[in-house]
């Protein structure tokens, strides 16, 4: 199959540092090349994914984000998309790529959504007409109310190239964005009151950013309360690797958390608070535990240095390897790509079938999170 897949502009693929959603396209990227499969990638120029990538894009500047720049974003999705009309499916992780009207939409178009199913972004995954839509956790899809969710596929990770720790450093860890979301002002808290020494790695380059940092994270910093600064991967993975645990409290339903995955692999039990996708990746009382007062994730904390680091690292071979998230995007593609040559097969007179409705129209089975597509099948039966 050939497989065009289009990142966003704003960071290069794979990240230099921070960047969860360039982390996943690379990983899917150069997936997809070792199962076989012809992929063209259209990332920033500067991006070094080893995969043949669209010519002719910016550079993403490391110096300074240019998020939301509709400019850019428009400018590098259509020369993407004009580079990929031989592709058999393009696999969009963009906003603006998924709401243009491409002329007849040659190759069908898959589109993952990365941030949540909000006030914000819901309307225009309402708009994506005969796109099918990824989400990366059943809980997310939950909340997708009316909008179509063609599968639900989890996150995966290199596991073999993780390094497995031994948690001997004396120290927990905690590793995000710093903004309240992320809850690295409670991971201060709920150390301290542990008596453990934390070391935090965060991202801290927007203004925002910084001023969370100066109001509620730096006055909590000590000997023990240490920032560590924004990581590298093979940084990153060291310093949870020897950690006791990932204390990972977040303070939101977010979609996902890559850097969850990422402990499990290191062989390091994750402490969080059971928000979002969390329940679907950390195992409570195996893998590490889910608790939501900051009394029971102190208790939780001081007790997580006695679960056993190979189930961990076991759990994160098992359900979540770069191969099984290949698997079932090479599934999801097979059936929008067959779902498009039965619409083509259609008389043209005939009541056109599109999306994830051509797919459950021809008998093919998808892997959905959402309750939409139970009523869809009604409609059809």
């Amino acid at each position: 199959m050939r497989i065009g897949i289009i990142a966003p502009p704003w960071v290069p693929v794979p990240p230099p540092a921070y960047g969860g959603t360039e982390s996943v396209i690379d990983r899917l990227a150069r997936g997809l090349l070792d199962a076989g499969h012809d992929v063209v990638l259209a990332a920033a120029a500067n991006s070094e994914c080893p995969v043949p990538q669209v010519p002719g894009t910016a550079e993403a500047p490391l110096d300074r984000p240019l998020t939301g720049d509709s400019v850019s974003e428009l400018t590098h999705v259509l020369r993407a998309y004009d580079a990929m009309l031989d592709v058999d499916v393009i696999h969009d992780h963009t906003l603006a790529g998924p709401l243009l009207n491409h002329e007849h939409r040659v190759p069908p178009v898959v589109t993952t959504n990365h941030g949540p199913f909000n006030a914000a972004l819901s309307p225009l995954y309402e708009a994506m007409s005969d796109v099918a839509i990824v989400a990366i956790s059943h809980h997310q899809a939950s909340t997708a109310g009316d909008i179509p969710v063609a599968a639900v596929i989890h996150h995966g990770i290199d596991v073999d190239t993780v390094p497995v720790g031994a948690g001997d450093g004396g120290y927990v860890s905690f590793v995000g964005r710093m903004c309240r979301e992320k809850g690295p002002r409670e991971a201060a808290l709920i150390a301290r009151e542990a008596g453990m020494p934390l070391k935090i790695a965060a991202k801290l380059r927007e203004p925002r950013e910084h001023e969370y940092f100066e109001e509620q994270v730096r006055p909590l910093l000590s000997r023990e309360i240490e920032y560590v600064g924004e990581l590298g991967e093979a940084d990153k993975l060291a310093l949870i690797g020897g950690s006791t645990a990932l204390l990972n409290p977040i303070q939101w339903p977010e979609p996902f958390g890559l850097v969850m995955l990422e402990a499990l692999a290191c062989g390091t039990p994750v402490v969080a608070t059971p928000a979002g996708a969390a329940p679907e990746i950390v195992d409570d009382g195996v893998t590490g535990y889910l608790r939501r007062t900051q009394p029971e994730l102190v208790a939780a904390l001081r007790d997580a240095g006695t679960l056993d680091r190979a189930a961990c690292r076991a759990a994160a071979c098992e359900r979540f390897a770069t191969e099984r998230m290949v698997a079932d995007h090479v599934r999801l593609y097979t059936q929008v790509v067959e779902a498009r040559a039965l619409e083509r097969s259609r008389p043209a007179w005939s009541t056109p079938v599109t999306g994830v409705d051509a797919a459950v129209a021809s008998g093919t089975p998808l892997v959905v999170g959402s309750t939409a597509l139970a009523a869809r099948r009604s409609r059809l039966s």
